[in-house]
């Protein structure tokens, strides 16, 4: 028992109540480790109450930064850094989350989640990526079944895409950039984003494009591309799947759409811009020079380059 202790850092004591707490008779004198381990967590599911509603001190000064829309990480950074002698207070930022998300009990108000940057009341319940169902009834290629060559970025017509999205979903705007010129097109969704709508907008907006220019696509696991084998038909090599959860995986697109924002701001109702508005933004950052394309313009790589 010394031994154990030394080894998990804990008295010899309290391995003794361990062993003596769930050793079962029947079982000769051995230690059940599965009773242990479920009597621990039902243990450990009982309520009890926060340092926050014990401590009015620490409550008044994490309520403070809340109210002056500090995040809960940030709360807890500068409560080791001003109060270094106050263990006590060294709390966790999971710990003012649930807390302000428990109100009174949790020792702080409900009223505060308001000045967290997302303002949501309650917590939005999130799935690991590979528990998420599929939403397509026709089976889909992911990402790593894409070409090789595509990641060199070495040709013309491999394009990312995505939905830029205005309040309530009631309104977007689909943008394709391909990913050697970093050429934009907007497509312009006038009736909606669901996918049948999705597929008739691609295809008027492709349409002109030749053949040799439109590759690949690779777009995120959005339900508006329910229909992706309609579009995969517009692309020469096939419609490909960037994992759920993982924008970065279509970086060109991501950083092409905080560009965007630019002309179509965030809270914008985009069904105010018709094909005729979206197509003069489009050549405004078309026409920019990028020093990716060492100050070249999108327009002159995608028209030039073979």
């Amino acid at each position: 028992m010394q031994e154990i202790g030394r080894r998990l850092q804990r008295s010899a004591s309290t391995i003794s109540r361990e062993l003596k707490s769930n050793t079962a008779p029947h079982e000769r004198g051995h230690y059940d480790t599965p009773l242990a381990h479920a009597r621990a967590r039902a243990r450990g599911t009982r309520p009890g109450r926060s340092g926050l509603a014990t401590d009015p001190a620490l409550s008044a000064v994490v309520q403070t930064r809340l109210e002056e829309e500090w995040s809960p990480e940030q709360i807890a950074a500068h409560l080791r850094r001003e109060f270094p002698g106050k263990p006590s207070w060294h709390l966790c930022h999971e710990t003012i989350y649930q807390a302000l998300y428990r109100g009174a009990r949790g020792g702080l108000s409900r009223q505060l989640t308001k000045r967290l940057r997302t303002g949501r009341s309650l917590r939005k319940r999130r799935r690991r990526p590979d528990q998420r169902r599929t939403r397509y009834l026709v089976p889909h290629q992911q990402i790593g079944h894409r070409p090789a060559i595509v990641t060199d970025r070495s040709r013309l017509g491999d394009w990312e895409g995505d939905l830029v999205v205005g309040p309530m979903s009631r309104s977007a705007v689909a943008t394709l950039v391909d990913r050697r010129s970093r050429l934009l097109v907007l497509v312009h969704l006038p009736d909606g984003h669901r996918s049948d709508q999705l597929v008739t907008a691609l295809e008027a907006a492709l349409a002109p494009m030749p053949a040799t220019k439109r590759l690949t696509l690779t777009w995120d696991q959005g339900s508006e591309m329910a229909r992706h084998e309609e579009v995969a038909r517009l692309f020469g090599e096939g419609v490909y799947f960037a994992t759920a959860g993982c924008p970065w995986m279509r970086g060109t697109n991501e950083n092409m759409n905080g560009l965007v924002r630019q002309y179509l701001p965030k809270g914008t109702d985009l069904r105010a811009y018709d094909a005729a508005a979206l197509a003069v933004i489009a050549a405004k950052l078309n026409s920019r020079p990028r020093k990716i394309l060492d100050w070249k313009t999108p327009a002159e790589v995608f028209n030039l380059a073979r």
